[in-house]
């Protein structure tokens, strides 16, 4: 099968991969569309020391089980359900997990993906694969609203325009609060205006420490330190940035003004499927490019322009990219 990997710290595209092996609890998943997130480019990056097939934002079909047959979208963390953390209920952070495309788990850039079934969710048929192949960064949004007690009288400030800081303004928008977003793409940062969101140029002037929560959607090492700078004293900083590189920045200002730094990572697929499909959320003309898995190289560089936002593999389109 064709697939897209990183070898010996290299991004690769591979045309003749052995299709995977399932284990006693995994069915296998033919995949239909993935999309490349900022962490994808940060695994390119170095980051994790990662080894195997990249990706874990999909849709798909499911090949057996309970879902066979049926569209899916699946859950990133493969955890063992048997020790301490997953009895508590931590199961994305079981000790003995992998994570799709991330650490230890070959993802979803190829034809076919081994899911263990009790990841998968079944997408219905009025949720398109161009709306479905954002649940999984849509649900990291979620996480959000679980973490942090959010009221309408509060001020938000999101800072990035990319594809993950725009689910969780979506989300944010949800909860009635006031929202700010700080980005240097003019044009991104138009379609967080259309969603009703104040937004500011990157180095313009913002009032420090200002706002209640502030969520670091950067990207960047630099996405810290700026928070800490805007947010007021026992405010709330929301870390979703993953980075190659190292944080170089003093953490006294946390201690100062006794700033609470939430880290916020996967989240609920259940609330993101249901917002999708009651139409709560809007994911029209997100999808900006699209590639074959075979122009695995065009489509990352793609992904770091600043006129791209969403760039995604049709999988089993066997058209000509039109990226």
């Amino acid at each position: 099968m064709q697939a897209i990997a990183i070898r010996s710290g290299k991004l690769v595209f591979e045309d003749n991969v052995p299709a995977p092996t399932t284990k006693p609890d995994e069915v296998l998943v033919r995949v239909t569309q993935a999309g490349i997130c900022e962490t994808d480019l940060q695994l390119v990056a170095g980051y994790m020391d990662f080894t195997g097939i990249l990706g874990h934002e999909f849709v798909g079909f499911a090949q057996s089980g309970k879902f066979s047959g049926q569209r899916v979208v699946g859950e990133i963390n493969c955890n063992c359900r048997n020790c301490d953390r997953c009895k508590a209920g931590l199961g994305n952070h079981c000790a003995n997990r992998s994570v799709v495309g991330i650490f230890g788990h070959d993802g979803a850039f190829a034809q076919t993906i081994a899911v263990p079934e009790k990841n998968l969710h079944q997408v219905h048929d009025n949720v398109s694969d161009d709306e479905a192949v954002f649940v999984e960064p849509l649900a990291a949004a979620f996480q959000i609203t679980d973490q942090v007690k959010i009221t309408d009288d509060q001020r938000l400030l999101i800072l990035g325009d990319g594809r993950l800081a725009f689910m969780c303004a979506i989300v944010l928008k949800l909860t009635g609060a006031p929202l700010t977003v700080v980005g240097k793409h003019s044009g991104k940062l138009d379609r967080f205006n259309a969603l009703g969101a104040q937004t500011v140029r990157l180095g313009a002037e913002v009032a420090p420490e200002s706002f209640d929560v502030v969520v670091d959607c950067t990207g960047s090492p630099s996405g810290l330190p700026l928070a800490m700078q805007l947010v007021r004293p026992r405010g709330t900083i929301v870390m979703k940035t993953t980075v190659a590189a190292s944080h170089d920045v003093s953490l006294a200002p946390i201690v100062i003004n006794e700033i609470n730094l939430v880290g916020s990572r996967c989240g609920p697929f259940d609330q993101a499927i249901a917002a999708i499909e009651n139409g709560n959320v809007q994911l029209d003309s997100l999808i900006t490019h699209r590639f074959q898995l075979r122009n695995a190289l065009a489509a990352f560089e793609s992904a770091k322009q600043g006129d791209a936002f969403k760039v995604v593999f049709e999988i089993s389109n066997s058209g000509e990219s039109h990226g």
